[in-house]
């Protein structure tokens, strides 16, 4: 399915389940994720030594073990590529505000990690301040990682963080974006406990990106008018 609607490409991403509390199901290195058959996938120990399999674990098998340290409550993880997601985060930009609901309910907000380099242990050190809150995170110059308390909920995940990234695109585009105000975010926040399949264990804050965004448009503003000011300054004169 991530191979079909062109989230990864030739041997891009990895998969991994938690099968139990001493071995995870993960995808090899080096292989088509569309091309592959249950004898490809790998099993290792919580350490990401290799149990079972003819083929070499994912390289990128350090942030699946984190993320399954961190959060107990996790059980399936995805990384994927997906092209507009993977344009913001290739752009530097978090897609941290509330613009709709289906998203506040489902992720909170979707943080933007540093770069770290694949497959190295700096990859799982970027990640690791955003794991406890967040359930699906952006990698600067990367792609998305996504986790839930199956392989389909991480999965359902990243189809909405792309989702999302294209609406927010759309708004880029047309020049304008209207958040959720803070009391409509705070109705979603108690609504979500009635919604079915959202049901993590992380907090997802929803406000953070909507300070984070004022404070940012605040100083540009402030610089912006410093420097129309100067100009201003100079032409009378």
């Amino acid at each position: 399915m991530l191979h079909s609607l062109g989230f990864i490409a030739a041997t891009d991403g990895n998969l991994s389940v938690r099968l139990d509390e001493d071995r995870i199901l993960v995808t090899p290195t080096g292989m088509s994720k569309g091309m592959m058959t249950p004898s490809d996938l790998v099993v290792v120990d919580v350490q990401g030594r290799k149990l079972k399999g003819k083929r070499q674990v994912t390289s990128e098998i350090g942030m699946h073990l984190l993320i399954y340290h961190m959060r107990p409550d996790i059980r399936g993880i995805v990384h994927a590529h997906p092209r507009t997601a993977t344009g913001f985060a290739a752009a530097g930009m978090a897609l941290n505000q509330p613009l709709v609901c289906e998203v506040v309910i489902g992720l909170g907000l979707i943080p933007l990690a540093p770069y770290g380099t694949p497959g190295t242990p700096e990859l799982a050190a970027t990640l690791k301040p955003l794991i406890p809150q967040y359930d699906a995170i952006l990698m600067a110059n990367h792609g998305v990682v996504t986790y839930g308390s199956d392989l389909q909920s991480a999965y359902m995940k990243m189809e909405t963080v792309e989702h999302f990234a294209q609406i927010a695109l759309v708004t880029h585009v047309l020049g304008q974006q209207k958040p959720l105000e803070c009391e409509d975010l705070e109705k979603l926040v108690a609504a979500r406990a009635r919604y079915l399949g959202v049901n993590s264990a992380a907090p997802m804050p929803v406000y953070a990106g909507i300070n984070e965004e004022s404070s940012q448009e605040s100083s540009l503003r402030a610089r912006t008018n410093h420097h129309r000011r100067g100009n201003a300054f100079q032409r009378e004169n």
